[in-house]
């Protein structure tokens, strides 16, 4: 099997915006640079800047659909990220200084009947991803074409928040690499796990609505409700658009 990288993204604050990148360097039991760098504890977190701490701690596109529309741009010597949303002005601003400025963007966007956001985390030498170990995310773009012929519309592949997108390879052929490592491009990861779908990915990413049932159509049509792989960089090397995507036997 041979496929190729088509995008690859990050996500400087967690589900809080994405940016398209060109080519990454990836080192072993790391995540992307800057992805899931920051994220947005809410009212009722436990999570501090001392450890990982799971989704259920942080706000996100499951819980505040208007989420799902924000773009993000990260200025990596400056430290600085940018904001865009089709309903608030652009923000720029420092993630570990400005903390209020950002609170202040973000209000009109959450509900008043949710956990409002209080404080952006860090933590030191990882981000802070879904998982409990620091892990790269993979999407299959003829999974994601089958979910648009099964949908009945176009279902964008930025709705599953993926770092690497690739082509070339059979629909759902992703889930039988679990256990497999994987050479992309000069890097090597090894895939642990399919990824469970919650309710981000029913929201419209240009818009922060809701607009699709993704997790009835995966369900109903195809069994289960999963969508795209995690993985774990065993060799560190770098990624680029249009390297191969190969499974090591």
């Amino acid at each position: 099997m041979t496929g190729h990288v088509a995008a690859l993204w990050r996500h400087p604050i967690k589900g809080h915006g994405r940016e398209a990148i060109d080519r990454v360097a990836l080192t072993a039991g790391q995540t992307i640079p800057w992805d899931r760098h920051w994220a947005v504890a809410h009212e009722l977190a436990e999570a501090d800047d001392t450890a990982w701490a799971p989704c259920t701690n942080f706000s996100r596109g499951s819980k505040v659909a208007a989420l799902m529309g924000i773009n993000a741009r990260c200025d990596e010597a400056a430290g600085t990220v940018t904001l865009s949303h089709p309903e608030r002005p652009e923000l720029t601003f420092d993630p570990d200084k400005d903390q209020q400025r950002f609170l202040d963007w973000v209000r009109p966007l959450m509900p008043d009947n949710r956990a409002q956001s209080t404080r952006l985390v860090r933590v030191e030498g990882r981000g802070i991803t879904d998982t409990n170990y620091p892990s790269v995310s993979l999407l299959n773009l003829a999974s994601n074409a089958a979910m648009s012929d099964a949908m009945d519309q176009d279902i964008s592949a930025l709705r599953w928040r993926c770092n690497i997108h690739f082509s070339g390879v059979r629909a759902w052929e992703e889930f039988d690499w679990i256990g497999h490592t994987l050479r992309v491009g000069d890097a090597e990861l090894l895939v642990r796990e399919r990824i469970v779908r919650c309710l981000a990915t029913t929201a419209n990413p240009g818009t922060g609505r809701r607009d699709a049932d993704t997790l009835g159509i995966l369900n109903s049509r195809f069994g289960h409700q999963d969508f795209g792989i995690y993985a774990e960089v065993t060799k560190s090397g770098g990624i680029a658009i249009g390297d191969q995507v190969d499974v090591l036997q």
